[in-house]
């Protein structure tokens, strides 16, 4: 393939990407009028080697001190094989776990090249701007970058991962690195400045500190940008046992009181992983987390770590949080599912190639099944809360989401490029990322089916085990293909796991997955009162969740900031963005909402929201009698059901 790159600096800056030298003969009324054609644009991704980078070892230096004003200040020096004379950096695109070009390179500010002290003339690559382009004088040896990443003040600018107590240091957001070869390839010297006697986490070995300064041994990019930091002025730790680790930070050290039996469900957390996949794909491991809401919420896998984030007194009012535990189970879980064993399609040699997320139901469904699992297995939080976690998917597939009719599971796998989470005015319709819930429920129906065909002597852990727990110490990447997950399935289980996973995945208009449910012994049902995650989740978020009654959801304000489509608010003509004013005239709150939702269920009047929107304030009348309903999981019938089995603590025997 001919390089792009080829061409000097002067001659890309004056190339035009089109001609009008093979341009059609006029016609009588284009005679007059000048007609571009467009000539084919060298646009295709250079693929990297497998080969290292010649130059040598990079310096890579990030004084991250500056937390009144939010700032992380990078000195890079790059190394060059004599004889170089052009040079193409590159900042990381396609991040691991992010599945989608989200790398913020729009946050790198103050960009300046030198080599032997002199500034050195750069542009961006017009057809990747995430690439630099260097021209380097005769006899250069290294190439110094200087950078600053600003990262965000306020929320509407990205998310903060800087505050005056903590930092969340991910390396690929402050660093360059080579074109052209993997980045297993290229060896990084990182070092990192902090503020006075703050502590600093991460998986990185060979670590040294000099006062404020820290040092890590020589690492691959590839294993640095996957080992990222958690510091802070407040930080405690804890070993869970077998080389794996809680390194914590908070906003206040009062945040940081953790009950002797709450660490211990850490530590079963850690002995359920090794149970339930028999292997691990780690030689040591730490799960940071920031009990935090100044610093922007995360929930991000790593091989040898993963970046969470809980609500500051999730530790101190555990029961309360219980709600908010969740995340550090499904991101321990990514290290065997979506680190070790990876989609091919979502494995890249570097950070340009562009990254496909066709089975991102098997790497973030499963695991999202599996989260669950653990969590509950753990103690890490409670059956009650598991169950209503799954109560909540199951009714929002059941009835919440016409979207079902016309889009696949497999379609919304494209949703973190199509949409990078974004709000939409009308989610239920739209669909979002429901490769994670509906697909946990299509992976219940999977381990029941397996189990009640072989009379409960197998199941998906049976699979977990066979597929992620392979290799025990490798933690390397081995991937596979749709192909290889039936296959596998198939030798735990023979069945027609290719048409089951092709039917529920990749066809739209489904039946609601709730097979799995019933088949595990439980059935949905609705009351009035929410379950117990329902009420810990709105309870937090001082919000009011409606979506199955009146067919939306309100902020503390009355603010509306979610319609279900076709649901009774959405016929009234209310959406997003509007504000409940009072219910049946008496001024909104969360209370006078609920009461009138119950006056209507026993007549036949309907509610009479007053609502504004813009700057029009109307009475809205609300046909709906209902009564309040929240989604709940019961059993069908008395005494241990399926489900109960799933969720219970396994032994290792």
């Amino acid at each position: 393939m001919k390089n792009r790159f080829a061409l000097p600096l002067a001659a890309l800056a004056l190339s035009l990407p089109f001609t009008d030298a093979i341009a059609a003969p006029p016609t009588a009324a284009d005679e007059n009028r000048s007609r571009p054609m467009q000539a084919a644009l060298n646009d295709a991704t250079p693929l990297p080697a497998d080969t290292p980078w010649p130059g040598g070892t990079i310096d890579l230096n990030i004084d991250a001190s500056d937390t009144v004003r939010g700032l992380y200040k990078v000195t890079q020096t790059i190394p060059v094989a004599p004889g170089t004379s052009e040079l193409t950096l590159l900042f990381p695109k396609f991040i691991p776990g992010k599945h989608a070009a989200r790398g913020p390179i729009n946050l790198l500010a103050d960009v300046r090249f030198f080599a032997d002290g002199k500034p050195l003339a750069w542009m961006r690559d017009p057809l990747d701007v995430y690439a630099f382009r260097l021209s380097l004088p005769a006899g250069t040896k290294a190439v110094t970058a200087k950078f600053v990443h600003t990262s965000p003040l306020e929320s509407k600018e990205g998310r903060i991962s800087m505050t005056q107590e903590m930092f969340n240091l991910q390396w690929d957001m402050m660093s360059l690195y080579p074109a052209g070869h993997y980045i297993r390839r290229i060896a990084f010297n990182p070092t990192v400045t902090v503020p006075a006697g703050w502590t600093v986490y991460t998986a990185l070995d060979g670590k040294s500190r000099s006062g404020d300064t820290v040092r890590w041994g020589t690492v691959d990019y590839e294993t640095l940008v996957d080992s990222p930091i958690f510091a802070g002025k407040y930080a405690k730790s804890w070993e869970m046992g077998k080389d794996t680790r809680l390194d914590v930070v908070a906003d206040d050290p009062k945040y940081l009181e953790l009950a002797p039996q709450n660490l211990q469900s850490f530590k079963n957390m850690f002995t359920q992983a090794d149970y339930l996949f028999g292997a691990r794909h780690f030689d040591h491991y730490t799960t940071l987390l920031a009990l935090t809401d100044r610093m922007g919420g995360i929930g991000l896998e790593h091989h040898r770590s993963s970046e969470n984030q809980y609500e500051p007194t999730a530790f101190i009012d555990w029961d309360d949080m219980d709600w908010d535990h969740n995340v550090v189970a499904h991101e321990l879980v990514h290290s065997w599912n979506g680190k070790y064993r990876r989609p091919a399609d979502l494995w890249t040699p570097d950070f340009r190639t562009p990254m496909q997320n066709s089975l991102l139901w098997v790497y973030e469904g499963q695991t999202q099944f599996w989260g669950w699992v653990l969590a509950a297995r753990s103690g890490v939080q409670t059956k009650e809360t598991v169950l209503g976690q799954f109560a909540r998917a199951a009714a929002f597939y059941s009835e919440g989401q016409p979207g079902r009719a016309w889009r696949s599971v497999a379609d919304t796998t494209n949703d973190p490029i199509i949409n990078a989470r974004r709000p939409l005015p009308y989610p239920s319709l739209n669909r979002s990322e429901d490769y994670y819930t509906e697909g946990a429920l299509v992976w219940l129906e999977a381990d029941q089916i397996i189990r009640a065909g072989t009379k409960g002597k197998k199941g998906l852990d049976d699979f977990a085990r066979r597929f992620f727990g392979q290799n025990d110490g490798d933690w390397g990447v081995s991937t596979y293909t749709f192909d290889d997950v039936v296959a596998d399935l198939n030798a735990v289980y023979p069945y027609d796991w290719a048409q089951f996973l092709t039917t529920r995945m990749l066809t739209p208009g489904q039946p609601a997955p709730i097979r799995g449910i019933e088949m595990a012994g439980y059935k949905l049902v609705f009351r009035d009162k929410p379950n117990s995650y329902e009420k810990g989740r709105m309870a937090s978020n001082k919000s009011l969740d409606l979506t199955y009654s009146l067919g939306m959801t309100l902020d503390k304000d009355g603010d509306v900031t979610a319609t279900l489509w076709n649901g009774p608010g959405f016929k009234a003509g209310i959406v997003d963005g509007a504000r409940i004013l009072a219910v049946n005239s008496i001024e909104y709150s969360a209370d006078a909402m609920r009461d009138a939702i119950k006056a209507a269920a026993k007549g036949k009047e309907p509610i009479q929201l007053l609502v504004k929107r813009g700057e029009n304030v109307t009475t809205v009348p609300v046909d709906y009698h209902g009564g309040l309903r929240y989604p709940w999981l019961t059993p069908a019938k008395p005494g241990e059901q399926g489900l109960d089995h799933l969720l219970t603590p396994r032994t290792g025997k």
